[in-house]
């Protein structure tokens, strides 16, 4: 586990927005993707970007629905893409790289969470892993060469705390041998994205490819947990007893804008020059978590635990993964 995994001192915190990291950052001769850019904290992102000069692109299934939301958004593109379609991927791939551009920031903001029950994708890939893991994987690598042309990209996986439920388990992706529950195939997924922005980093920093993973906080807003019940919110303490969202940032409940403020940071920050490989939280790099070897967490329990676990960004792990996904995305 990298040693620097511990918080750099930005002057930013829980509390702090998008309008505050993004300040006094020009964007205007740079080029982002975002996935998920037309909802939630993609498209706070895509918001944020876009005020800083940036042109941005935003793939999608849902054409239609992207290019209504972003309608007065300046230098803003929507591109069709699916997550869970390879030769989708490919396409858009190709063309973004028959453009010549260089890509300078990617961010894998798409995802699903806790699917009510277990699915697979046509590969017969669990749906939680190939779409948040295995699809932004694929995407990514397609994109490298353009990556690389920037000569000072940063590539970012929207991950979460809740990768603190599970350990990606290898020999067992889709659940045929123990039991699905919604976390904790999230969960899988989410430590996936950890381990990848790891790998990725090793792979490609020499070739000016810098990768972040980050958890944004629990953002109700977003509707990324509209499989859960109005009592199961409660529990996690996001909502009140009226159904209205609590935003409490030092409690790790936030707003949109104090959400996307992270994923923010680490695709733009002067201050994480030189450095990657790294997981970040509440607009700074988080510390290795400190579990309990006894303990059992829960999927509440599983909001409560600060920093990253240390299998997420142990490199033996990262190597395995970046391997079986070759492996299972293209092949090799």
């Amino acid at each position: 586990m990298p040693a620097k995994q511990m918080p750099i001192g930005s002057g930013f915190g829980a509390a702090s927005t998008t309008d505050e990291v993004i300040a006094g950052i020009n964007l205007s001769e740079k080029t982002a993707i975002v996935t998920g850019g037309y909802s939630g904290l993609g498209l706070e992102t895509v918001r944020s970007f876009c005020s800083a000069g940036a042109t941005v692109i935003i793939p999608t299934r849902d054409y239609n629905r992207a290019a209504d939301v972003v309608k007065g958004l300046h230098k803003v593109e929507i591109e069709r893409m699916d997550l869970l379609d390879p030769a989708s991927i490919d396409s858009f791939a190709k063309k973004f790289l028959d453009s010549g551009q260089p890509l300078n920031i990617l961010v894998n903001s798409a995802g699903i969470m806790a699917l009510p029950q277990l699915t697979l994708d046509k590969r017969g890939y669990e749906y939680h892993f190939a779409t948040n893991h295995l699809g932004h994987f694929h995407l990514t690598l397609r994109l490298l060469p353009a990556l690389r042309k920037a000569n000072n990209a940063r590539v970012v996986s929207v991950s979460a705390r809740a990768h603190q439920l599970s350990r990606v388990f290898f020999d067992d992706l889709n659940f045929e041998h123990r039991e699905y529950r919604p976390m904790l195939g999230y969960a899988q997924s989410k430590t996936a994205n950890i381990l990848f922005a790891a790998g990725l980093d090793a792979h490609e920093q020499t070739n000016g490819v810098r990768a972040f993973s980050l958890h944004p906080g629990s953002i109700v807003s977003t509707n990324l947990g509209r499989n859960f019940t109005p009592e199961q919110l409660r529990a996690f303490g996001v909502i009140d007893e009226h159904g209205n969202p609590i935003i409490d940032p030092e409690n790790d409940c936030k707003n949109e804008k104090q959400g996307a403020a992270t994923q923010v940071w680490c695709a733009t920050s002067p201050q994480l020059d030189g450095m990657g490989g790294l997981y970040c939280q509440d607009v700074d790099v988080a510390p290795l978590a400190q579990p309990d070897e006894e303990m059992k967490l829960s999927d509440i329990d599983s909001t409560r635990l600060t920093g990253v676990m240390p299998y997420a960004v142990d490199m033996d792990e990262a190597n395995r993964l970046w391997e079986m996904s070759e492996h299972l995305v293209f092949g090799r």
